[in-house]
């Protein structure tokens, strides 16, 4: 082969490979992963946005649930993905930052990057309609009587309702059993089978719950959340146990800055769609966006918080 084929050649194949970059994101559906099952406040988030987000990319979004390991394994799903902008991600805290402490994980959470955060959440305790515990401090005092005797469902090793869990042992000097499952349905199926006490989940999966088979006992916010306004917050009944769930999007940090840009303007550009919001509504979403920059300015103060509280157990124990 001469040297002016190949240097032909080569310009063709890299006139082919820069169309095909090109296309981005239309020649190829963009997979969202959910770090949580199916029936969740994240799974539910999610699958009624991707639609606007689709609109405004002109591709199609299939949503794909990897639950586990309080979100590891969507975490490493999309640390192994290739950075072209074809794979994004749920990202939850405290989830995301409490797996930081003092675990070995399967990735960097350095390399991924948020695109938006979405929603804020309070956390709350519910039971069984029939249960004998009508407000916090009856959990409280019964468990004081039956130490570990309670169990409280969450989502997971470090996630809002365990470090919940957490601080109400802290703050009532109990002790609490936690049972992990994969996402808020399976726990809430576990609460009505009777197989745990309470479960913990937040303020907006409670309130598209079925209020005749479910009580809640306290909301976890500094002040009453718009979506319960009838519903005390652990402060008011005398514990202090303040916490949420923060829900938005991810991308790894090395897909290129200007696709990773058009991401995070069409989930925000979707997130002030009037149709979008009005869904929102419906499914009792409390939006709350920050951009993916604010977002990451945040979450060193969160960081350290949970530090804190996970500090404070284990000089308990």
């Amino acid at each position: 082969m001469t040297a002016l084929k190949s240097v032909a050649l080569a310009s063709a194949m890299l006139s082919v490979a820069g169309a095909a970059w090109a296309d981005w994101p239309t020649d190829r559906p963009i997979e969202m992963i959910v770090a949580f099952a199916p029936g969740g406040g994240t799974d539910i988030m999610l699958r009624t946005l991707a639609p606007f987000v689709e609109a405004e990319l002109g591709t199609q979004i299939p949503v794909m649930n990897r639950p586990g390991a309080s979100g590891e394994i969507a975490y490493t799903a999309l640390s192994q993905a290739k950075p072209d902008g074809y794979t994004i991600s749920s990202l939850n805290t405290p989830g995301f930052l409490t797996m930081q402490v003092d675990r070995n994980l399967r990735f960097d959470p350095a390399a991924i990057c948020p695109l938006a955060r979405i929603v804020e959440d309070p956390g709350t305790f519910i039971v069984q309609a029939g249960s004998d515990y009508q407000t916090l401090a009856d959990l409280v005092a019964y468990a004081k009587e039956h130490p570990g005797a309670v169990s409280v469902g969450t989502t997971g090793l470090g996630t809002d309702e365990h470090l919940a869990m957490l601080q109400l042992e802290q703050a009532a000097g109990i002790d609490l059993t936690a049972v992990p499952f994969a996402g808020a349905n399976e726990a809430r199926t576990a609460l009505l089978g009777g197989h745990v006490n309470v479960i913990g989940i937040n303020v907006g999966e409670y309130t598209t719950s079925d209020q005749n088979a479910v009580r809640a006992l306290a909301q976890f916010a500094e002040q009453r959340s718009t979506l319960a306004p009838d519903l005390p917050t652990a402060r008011e009944q005398g514990f202090d146990v303040l916490m949420s769930s923060e829900r938005g999007l991810a991308a790894r940090c090395d897909v290129p800055e200007a696709d990773r840009a058009r991401l995070a303007q069409a989930i925000e550009t979707a997130l002030a769609n009037p149709e979008f919001q009005e869904k929102a509504k419906q499914q009792q979403l409390p939006l709350s966006y920050l951009s993916g920059a604010d977002w990451t300015a945040q979450m060193p103060a969160r960081l350290d918080r949970f530090r804190e509280i996970l500090a404070m157990v284990k000089e308990g124990q």
